[in-house]
């Protein structure tokens, strides 16, 4: 039995409507329309423990819902929830003791006091023995560099600083699932390698599954094997992301610099060639052009200063994938 299994859940929410004005305003008030928003329909995924799982979709798409749904925050309208045997809603009192969940932008850190002051209230709250605290706080600590800044009260402290606090504070009590949205968002690049670091060390050592949503695609490509698309409330993709990168990420962009004059080349696997300057631009597919081929061609026809070749970003690869599905 999977650790984690999401059976046909849907969500969705009954919101008023009423045009501009201050007639209709007036008129909401003894009478308002309702619209029927579905957030998330139909939806079912599979997670086994100890996987890092990269949850992606543009705005909108119902991915905050399924972790506010996953974490026992939202009930669904629909369909069923297991983690580990237990519903995340009515077994909510138990479940909350085994997940840790962030989100990127709320805290759950008391502004006015230095985060430390937080960490021993999470320890009361989470009922965590003083010994199994103290060698969490001190690993914690150590791993994300948060020594003197846990004595500094919240507010003053930078967005890196804080997010890593708040990473700390949702582990204190040794949670076996980690609930990560928006994790990185607005960090630098020193903070996010730090967080990074620590979520792959966390999965290797205590083996925390962890399931991520991101619009930063750095974050999933290094954290995940798999991830699942979710777009307009629906599952579009579930699968690995090297299956991604061979699917999409197969076009390789070329620089060559030469004094020549580079011709047409009417060779299959050429996508795209345009001046450039001291040189050219190609854009080849290298699933019908090999770049050693390719490279070999242009030596014995022409005199070649210097290249550069650039791998298909990993924002290039889920754009493509966006556009597939047309979301």
């Amino acid at each position: 039995m999977s650790y984690i299994k999401v059976d046909k859940i849907s969500k969705t929410f009954k919101v008023s409507k009423r045009n501009s004005g201050l007639k209709n305003a007036l008129k909401s008030f003894f009478k308002r329309n309702y619209v029927f928003v579905d957030a998330v329909k139909n939806i079912s995924f599979s997670i086994e423990k100890g996987e890092i799982v990269g949850y992606i979709g543009p705005n909108g798409a119902g991915k905050s819902t399924t972790i506010k749904m996953l974490s026992g925050i939202l009930l669904p309208t629909a369909g069923n929830i297991r983690v580990n045997g237990l519903d995340p809603f009515k077994d909510r009192k138990k479940y909350v003791s085994n997940i840790g969940v962030v989100f990127g932008q709320r805290s759950q850190l008391a502004w006015d006091i230095p985060a430390e002051d937080t960490f021993d209230l999470l320890k009361d709250i989470y009922k965590v023995p003083e010994k199994t605290y103290l060698k969490n706080e001190t690993e914690l600590i150590n791993l994300l560099k948060i020594g003197e800044i846990i004595k500094k009260p919240v507010r003053s402290l930078s967005l890196g600083e804080r997010m890593r606090c708040e990473i700390a504070a949702s582990l204190l009590h040794s949670p076996k699932i980690l609930f990560l949205d928006e994790p990185t968002i607005g960090l630098d690049a020193v903070s996010k390698k730090i967080v990074r670091d620590f979520i792959l060390r966390i999965n290797k050592e205590r083996k925390v599954t962890v399931i991520l949503t991101t619009h930063d695609m750095m974050d999933i490509d290094t954290l995940a094997k798999r991830i699942i698309l979710i777009g307009k409330g629906e599952i579009l993709y579930d699968g690995s992301l090297n299956k991604l990168k061979t699917t999409y990420g197969s076009h390789k962009s070329i620089v060559v610099y030469t004094k020549n004059i580079i011709k047409d080349i009417k060779i299959n696997g050429i996508i795209k060639k345009e001046k450039s300057d001291g040189g050219y631009s190609f854009i080849i597919d290298s699933n019908k052009l090999s770049i050693s081929n390719f490279i070999n061609y242009l030596s014995k026809n022409y005199e070649i200063d210097d290249m550069d070749i650039d791998n298909e970003s990993i924002d290039n690869i889920i754009l493509k994938l966006y556009q597939d599905y047309k979301i």
